[in-house]
């Protein structure tokens, strides 16, 4: 009985405790601060009601229990199932081009779709897909990356999710996928050519986006940034609010459950400026410290993608780090004004179920490289097992 029981358990050393306490840390905080804006009335507004901490609560617990189940799989083979997931995320993307796709309040893009009573946003589960089977491809196919064939097969691919994201508007999603692809390729053994010529080919590909695909409306929420208070729309109003919020809280914050008057309103102030009501309760050390915390994740799953067992997990967690980086740097880049109002959220602290589960479900590819790196034998996985 205790060698069975032995066999079904995982070293406890070959578990990441740091990464997943400090995303479970992140995590718990939001649901404490949506709690606090619903009480104090400062969102109502917007109309965020208890669902919405009730949602983050069940979402945090949903995706803690899917990281850990992740964890326990072997990535290796997770990664061969991409016929089933690629097809389901596809899928759900391309019903955001039907009736049942909607824009949610605030955003400008068509990116969410509702099914029943819940809501869903599909470049979620596709950022997941994309992680796997680009870690997938470039595996099989670092020996003869640097053939032009094989380049142009591998360009394709990352355009696809970058594609099929702006079609919906979803710009900032867009550049996400972009800084995974292009932390996953920089990752593996591309050719010196190809980083020359990198520069270039963003360069052109930006100057497309800014001629051809942008509107008015997002150019100006760039533009601004150089020169603000000169837009008679005062599309820089929301970030205004923010700064305005972020220096409210002085050093020390204000504290939690206040009543609606001693914060200052921002709105999506539970969602993308979620990090402005940080500002406001937890004062200049919180922010620093939550910062800190942010930043810990992403060194850490830069720090586990070298040690891993192989290439295939190496990618993995490189994919993952281009993930959260990106989300991190635009989301506090957008409320610091020195990036545009974007709609990427905040790690694991923006409030949003489909956002916290697939985050998790990203630790959960990260967990799994991390504890397979010397496993013998768990559930899901035999080490004698090729």
């Amino acid at each position: 009985m205790r060698s069975a029981f032995k066999k079904l358990s995982i070293n406890k050393h070959n578990v990441d405790a740091g990464l997943i306490f400090a995303v479970t840390l992140c995590a718990v905080l939001s649901t404490i601060m949506i709690y606090s804006i619903v009480e104090s009335g400062i969102s109502d507004i917007e109309g965020v009601g208890p669902s919405y901490w009730k949602t983050q609560l069940i979402s945090t617990a949903a995706g803690f229990c899917g990281a850990l189940f992740i964890s326990l799989m072997d990535y290796r083979k997770l990664v061969k199932l991409w016929f089933i997931f690629v097809p389901v995320a596809l899928g759900l993307v391309a019903l955001t081009f039907t009736s049942l796709g909607y824009q949610r309040a605030g955003a400008d893009d068509q990116a969410w779709i509702q099914i029943g009573g819940f809501n869903l946003q599909p470049s979620e589960v596709l950022k997941l897909a994309f992680i796997l089977t680009f870690s997938y491809h470039l595996s099989r196919d670092e020996a003869d990356m640097n053939k032009p064939l094989h380049m142009l097969l591998l360009l394709i691919h990352g355009a696809i999710p970058i594609g099929i994201v702006g079609l919906q508007g979803d710009y900032g999603t867009a550049i996400v996928f972009a800084a995974i692809f292009g932390c996953m390729i920089c990752s593996a053994n591309i050719s010196w050519k190809y980083l020359l010529a990198a520069p270039f080919a963003i360069g052109g590909a930006v100057a497309g986006m800014w001629f051809f695909v942008l509107d008015e409306f997002h150019k100006k929420r760039i533009t601004i940034l150089f020169k603000p208070g000169t837009d008679p729309e005062n599309i820089e109003y929301q970030q205004d609010l923010g700064l305005a919020a972020l220096k409210s809280g002085k050093i020390f914050g204000k504290g939690l459950f206040k009543d609606a008057d001693s914060y200052v309103y921002v709105p999506e102030i539970h969602n993308d400026f979620i990090f402005t009501y940080v500002g406001q309760v937890f004062g200049f050390l919180g922010s620093v410290g939550l910062l800190i915390i942010l930043a810990y994740i992403c060194l850490k799953i830069f720090a586990d993608s070298r040690v891993t067992r192989d290439r295939l997990g190496k990618f993995i967690c490189m994919g993952a780090f281009g993930l959260m980086l990106s989300h991190c740097i635009m989301n506090i880049g957008m409320v610091l004004k020195v990036a545009p109002v974007i709609g990427v959220p905040l790690p694991f602290l923006s409030a949003g179920g489909t956002a916290m589960i697939s985050m998790y479900a990203v630790i959960g590819l990260v967990l799994s490289t991390y504890s397979h790196r010397a496993v013998t034998y768990n559930v899901f996985y035999d080490d004698n097992d090729d």
